[in-house]
């Protein structure tokens, strides 16, 4: 009997062994160059959700493993390139795998690719120059990085959407800003060695930090421990932005007592960039410390600072750009033997974030994270109350006014102009402080005064991140956040000009701008014009499930908020004195967003994966308010905005090739546009004075817009030195209906101050930024003796000029009566009307570099040439609503040169960046 018992003991313990024993992998990874262990390495068994981390020796584990026969081990570190090893599990069987190499990715290291995230970003004021390059940063993928960093000089907009359609994060607190949705880059600028540990994920593909906008998201992590121990000495010399870059940062990786830390520091700057009196003065301060509580938690605080002035640029007519060249800038003059540029852009926003870390179990982790943002944003400008435009293109000082003069060309006056603009077309700063001292001589206020648009803002982010997976297969995530924003905004004198004051009343109108004080004379650093304060809170949750397996993957995610905004008017404009003091009603909004995917792998060559969403979501702050700078006045009917996105792509991956090809379609609807313009040719009704001219707020609502199109990446690795690349952009971006349109001016006599033309006729009219086509052609060549070189040719099709809606309504071809003019022309009106499509363009750009190792010591150089042929071409536009009906429109037409032509942006011509850098 006894034996018969430890018979059966034996068997089942043997049973146990081989059927209920779980297999384990261990390994180690270094790097290919200095052969010195990687730490921070992600290993992940696909299709599965068993994941790794090498420590501080390169070593890793994967324990208690259900999986048994042919897999796939993946290992991934930013700014390496990424391998996969076929591996097969054995029932009961230890794997062990040492030494597995890693290369340094060339291509991501190149400050070519980082300086576009923040140093390079020109948004100052208009969506034509919004650029969302630093959404990519984190991609390994063909055509996006193409996207990024070959077509973004041009303005390129993925799928035709600017960056709001995207979210970045930085520790997994949102950056995108409740004003306008958008980054705004330089409050990270020149910290760029510290931001290169990125998580990315593209167009509707699944996040588990943020359920994201269909153009993806990005997340930077900044925790202490994660950086690669050492130091970086940078310096960098370029005429795109800045002329001049130094950097230095170092991280301690983690030490004694649980401690990590990292720094940066960074100064840019230059007298000017590649447009005139553009100048650059810049500073950047990162501190990061991680402390590690225990076994499972630890503690980490991020702050960063970036203060930053520089000098804007202008559209400018093609009279203009004739006269000149693509660099003129009509904002400065010089002044004490400096150009002085009249408009800066000026940012000093320090951020704190507090991120606390918790490994519940083997399976669960919990982020929560607290961040404060304050500080100012301000845009300069020039006020002239008592003189006369002192910009030196301003249209009546231009050949093209004096050869559209209604009784004949008058050449002479035209010659002359043109010579005192060739000669002397800059802002005359030393007329302007003359106008002011006479001014003050006499008792008088200031005829010119240099003032700011300010916004203060502070910011308040909470939230918690939740990830746990079930099993190897099931992944769970979920958010909860919380934003509470306080904006102050106002306009503050900077310079008086050598005036005693400032009278604080609209001069053109002669409304007081604050009635609670008549008459007011402000100083410099005082408030004038506008005052008020805005208010908003957001509220949101986010939950996902992935389900991965070999074969197939699938997702689901939801997303709930809410969001509450108000203004509330510090100043009383007499213009509208029952509706701009105080608090305005209070805008609710609920959105939500559904969204899935899945992806089919037919076999490690091939993958096919397929992904929807639904969106509703609120306006933001700017497209919510129709005049916040006057009155209460929000944009009437104002709802959620809804996007219906799809997209699917096919993936195509050998020895030698590397492919993708996407199909998306988005479908946004319900949107709000505002603008800000003077318009000439206005139905008198309604209008103050029975005027056909006024300042005015145009307000286009429920706008809807349809983007759809193909992206293609190709990569061909000829040999192991030696690859070609290809990628292509092809889309079609259209207003897909007639939105309304109505304008609130100061002006207007109607009882809430608008006047309402009815709809828009903009549907089938292309949506302007950037070209709608692109496509790019490329090889790069790296030794292995660590140099490389490449060249990159780039087309670009299909870019048009953004019109102006309020031409496209029945104030363009309605006379005062009411009725059509009697000279009015359909097939005049229909070529008056019709969209500019700008000329097709080549862009060429060079890379080279090299890279030593000196003992201790690694030295890079890395060289980059833009546009090598200096060709000249248009990036963007916009037509002027001077000319708002028929009769203005085709007389200016008829000019020998356009008196309100459209403003362009032209794009620059040969530009270099050298980087050389020093680790350690």
């Amino acid at each position: 009997m006894k034996r018969y018992i430890l018979a059966i003991l034996c068997f089942l313990w043997f049973f146990q062994c081989v059927f209920s024993q779980k297999q384990h992998i261990y390994g180690s990874v270094k790097d290919a160059m200095s052969l010195q262990p990687l730490h921070h390495v992600s290993i992940l068994i696909e299709g599965t959700n068993l994941t790794a981390e090498t420590d501080s020796l390169g070593l890793f584990k994967l324990i208690d493993i259900d999986l048994l026969g042919d897999q796939i081990l993946k290992i991934s570190k930013p700014g390496y390139l990424d391998k996969r090893y076929p591996i097969i599990i054995n029932t009961g069987e230890s794997l062990h795998i040492d030494d597995m190499f890693l290369r340094v990715d060339k291509t991501a290291n190149k400050d070519l690719y980082t300086i576009v995230l923040s140093d390079d970003e020109l948004n100052d004021d208009t969506s034509a120059a919004d650029n969302i390059s630093g959404l990519l940063q984190a991609t390994k993928d063909v055509f996006q990085r193409t996207a990024a960093f070959e077509f973004s000089s041009s303005f390129f907009k993925i799928r035709g959407l600017d960056s709001s359609e995207g979210k970045l994060l930085i520790n997994g607190i949102e950056m995108n800003t409740l004003f306008n949705g958008r980054m705004q880059w330089s409050n990270w600028g020149g910290i760029n060695d510290v931001l290169r540990n990125q998580e990315f994920s593209y167009g509707l593909a699944a996040s588990t930090l943020n359920f994201g906008g269909v153009l993806g998201t990005t997340n930077i992590s900044t925790r202490a421990s994660k950086y690669r121990t050492g130091g970086r000495l940078t310096y960098t010399s370029s005429n795109r932005s800045y002329a001049n870059r130094l950097m230095a940062s170092y991280a301690s990786g983690l030490i004694k007592n649980g401690w990590a830390y990292a720094l940066s520091i960074g100064r840019r700057w230059g007298n000017e960039g590649y447009q005139d009196a553009t100048f650059y003065d810049a500073n950047s301060f990162f501190v990061t410390v991680e402390k590690q509580l225990n076994a499972t938690q630890s503690l980490n605080f991020t702050g960063f600072y970036t203060p930053n002035r520089r000098g804007k640029s202008s559209p400018n007519t093609q009279e203009v750009f004739d006269l000149r060249d693509i660099k003129y800038n009509e904002y400065w003059g010089n002044h004490n033997g400096n150009k002085r540029n009249s408009r800066i852009k000026d940012v000093a926003q320090p951020i704190f974030i507090l991120s606390h870390f918790w490994n519940i179990n083997s399976d669960t982790e919990l982020q929560t994270n607290l961040s404060y943002t304050f500080g100012k944003q301000g845009h300069s400008r020039l006020d002239y109350p008592g003189g006369g435009n002192p910009s030196p293109a301003y249209y009546q000082k231009l050949p093209s006014y004096y050869l559209a003069d209604t009784s004949g060309p008058d050449y002479g006056k035209a010659y002359l102009a043109e010579q005192e603009f060739k000669h002397n077309g800059q802002m005359d700063w030393n007329r302007m402080y003359d106008a002011n001292i006479t001014n003050a001589n006499q008792g008088l206020e200031a005829a010119y005064v240099h003032y700011e648009d300010r916004t203060d803002d502070n910011q308040i982010t909470l939230n918690s991140i939740l990830n746990t997976t079930f099993n190897e297969h099931v992944l769970f995530s979920g958010s909860l956040n919380y934003s509470s924003l306080v904006s102050d905004n106002f306009a503050e004198i900077q310079d008086l000009l050598g005036a005693s004051s400032y009278l604080n009343v609209d001069a053109f109108d002669g409304w007081q701008y604050d009635l609670q004080h008549p008459n007011r004379l402000v100083g410099k650093g005082g408030k004038i014009k506008y005052n008020y304060t805005m208010y908003a809170k957001v509220m949101s949750g986010f939950a996902q499930i992935q389900i991965k397996h070999k074969i197939m993957d699938y997702f689901v995610a939801l997303h709930v908020n809410h969001t509450n905004y108000q203004r509330d008017g510090l100043f009383q404009n007499e213009a509208f004195k029952d509706n701009s003091l105080g608090e305005s009603e209070a805008l609710n909004f609920f959105g939500y967003g559904l969204k899935g995917g899945v992806t089919y792998k037919f076999s490690a060559k091939h993958v096919v994966n397929f992904h929807t969403a639904y969106l509703s979501r609120a306006p933001n702050i700017k497209n919510s308010f129709s005049n916040p700078r006057e009155n209460n006045n929000t944009v009437k009917d104002i709802s959620e905005e809804h996007i219906l996105a799809l997209d699917a792509s096919y993936i195509y991956r050998s020895r030698i090739i590397t492919s993708k090809l996407t199909g998306f379609y988005i479908d946004k609807r319900g949107s709000n546009e505002i603008g800000f313009y003077y318009a000439d040719g206005l139905t008198s009704a309604g209008i103050e004075f029975n005027e056909t001219s006024a300042f005015v707020q145009e307000v286009l609502h429920n706008v809807n817009t349809l983007h759809f199109g193909l992206e293609l990446g190709v990569e061909a690795k000829i040999t192991s030195s030696f690859k070609l690349k290809s990628a292509a952009s092809f889309g079609q971006y259209t207003y897909n209906n007639n939105p309304n349109l109505y304008l609130t001016s100061s002006s207007f006599v109607t009882q809430d101050g608008s006047i309402d033309f009815g709809k828009a006729q903009l549907q089938n009219y292309k949506v302007a930024g950037g070209p709608q086509a692109a496509f790019s052609f490329g090889f790069e060549y790296s030794d292995p003796e660590y140099w490389w070189f490449g060249a990159t040719v780039n087309y670009m099709t299909n870019t048009y000029v953004d019109v102006s809606p309020l031409t496209r309504t029945s104030n363009f071809y309605l006379d005062d009566d009411g009725l059509p003019f009697n000279d009015y022309d359909e097939v005049v009106a229909k070529q008056l009307l019709k969209q500019e499509r700008f000329d097709d363009y080549v862009v060429v750009n060079l890379i080279g570099g090299k890279s030593w190792k000196l003992n201790k010591y690694y030295l890079g150089l890395f060289v980059s040439i833009n546009n090598v042929l200096d060709n000249i071409y248009k990036t963007g536009g916009f037509e002027q609503g001077r000319n708002a009906n028929y009769r203005e429109l085709k007389a200016d037409n008829e000019n020998p040169i356009r008196v309100f032509g459209p403003k362009y942006w032209y794009g620059r011509g040969a530009t270099y960046f050298a980087n050389v850098n020093i680790r350690f």
